[in-house]
């Protein structure tokens, strides 16, 4: 297997002629995830996150990315599986996402990923691929794309337009400005 970045900057076709597809691993809270390599615009290292106030646990800041303010997501967060802890492995996993506003005019919006690390990149043939299972995993099935069968078991290749749903990001931040705006009711 050909080094990660080497890959990822040769450009090399992401799906092989029997139908294989590669696929971006990396780790989250000790557990292994996957997302399509064609959704991976860029892997940086964590630099300086700059905290934006009332948002949610799992926007975890801000960047500067050559002059573009670029929003960061704890994935850990996200999935359910806890704020994770910034270490010398983690990374952000720059992709775009799709959403409503900037849909019409074909545009998509770039955000970070933060993932504990990143590892490898898989090719998993089309006949390895099992549709989400509909209870069982301890995130949102809807985050799911499918079911990735590997040689250790099985891999949960994310759908990164759901899990990075930037209008459902949008609506949870203006839930938790809301909420530290109004006095609690007892």
């Amino acid at each position: 297997m050909k080094d990660l970045t080497t890959r990822l900057a040769s450009g090399e076709p992401a799906s092989g002629d029997d139908g294989a597809s590669q696929y971006l691993t990396f780790r989250v809270a000790d557990e292994r995830y996957a997302i399509d390599i064609l959704d991976v615009k860029e892997i940086i290292e964590v630099g300086r996150l700059t905290r934006v106030p009332m948002t949610p646990d799992h926007i975890r800041g801000v960047i500067n990315l050559r002059g573009r303010v670029v929003a960061v997501v704890d994935l850990g967060a996200r999935l359910g599986k806890g704020v994770s802890t910034l270490t010398k492995r983690s990374s952000i996993v720059l992709v775009e996402v799709a959403s409503n506003e900037v849909e019409a005019n074909g545009e998509q919006q770039l955000l970070g990923m933060l993932v504990d690390e990143v590892n490898e990149i898989l090719e998993i043939a089309a006949d390895h691929l099992q549709p989400a299972p509909d209870f069982g995993t301890e995130i949102r099935t809807d985050f799911i794309h499918a079911m990735g069968e590997v040689d250790e078991g099985f891999i949960i290749l994310l759908d990164v337009n759901h899990v990075l749903s930037v209008d459902e990001l949008a609506r949870l931040g203006e839930m938790a400005a809301a909420a530290t705006e109004r006095p609690a009711e007892v």
